[in-house]
């Protein structure tokens, strides 16, 4: 389920399966121009990074995204390439079929539910991805059913390792990857904590600096 997964650093994500595959790429040290999806949370500058979208992006790779972020993109993609979603849909795109789960705070204000802002369950060869987005413990992510799940451990702006531990014990993946650490806040202390609160029967794989914990 992980062949061909990359957590590059913090919540920046590549998946190279059937598509090339980029979430809320970030600090890219290399002009890849390999992405046929691009996929963005929300609008804060460690998610929606233009600088690094151009790095990533090929001759006519879409990109998706929430409504927060159209004028901007209509500023560097055609429209026919932009795919804006809402909270609580499902889309295709390139024949990858997607969900979208709402991601927000809910004891702190640095991701508001009116936003929109969001996480995905992507598909892929039958595997679900869950890619949390910046958000806490809600409602809507405590009913995810998927295969592999990343969420955000390094607290602050979103849940913390034992928030992300409760999470996924919940909603029990096979795999969870800890992400949302180790460059702006939080650190692989972290992400090893998550990793030893999880039930045992809940795999988990440390994807920023390569540790396997389970």
């Amino acid at each position: 389920m992980l062949e061909g997964i990359k957590v590059l650093c913090h919540s920046s994500i590549k998946i190279e399966k059937d598509k090339v595959i980029y979430i809320d790429p970030f600090k890219i040290d290399t002009r890849y121009e390999d992405a046929d999806i691009i996929f963005i949370t929300h609008s804060h500058y460690d998610h929606y990074s233009k600088e690094d979208i151009d790095l990533v992006k090929k001759e006519n790779a879409k990109i998706v995204a929430p409504k927060s972020l159209k004028e901007l993109l209509l500023n560097n993609f055609k429209e026919e390439y932009i795919t804006i979603v809402e909270p609580n849909k499902e889309y295709i795109v390139d024949n990858i079929k997607f969900k979208t789960i709402p991601a927000y705070n809910i004891n702190k204000q640095f991701h508001p539910k009116e936003n929109e802002w969001v996480g995905y369950i992507i598909e892929i060869n039958n595997i679900k991805y869950y890619i949390a987005g910046d958000t806490d413990i809600t409602n809507e992510n405590q009913q995810v059913e998927c295969d592999v799940a990343f969420v955000p451990v390094g607290g602050t702006y979103t849940m913390d390792y034992k928030e992300a531990a409760q999470l996924i014990n919940k909603i029990r993946p096979k795999i969870a990857i800890p992400i949302h650490y180790g460059s702006i806040v939080g650190s692989k202390e972290d992400a090893i904590a998550f990793s030893k609160l999880l039930d045992e029967e809940i795999g988990s794989k440390i994807l920023i600096g390569e540790i396997n914990e389970k």
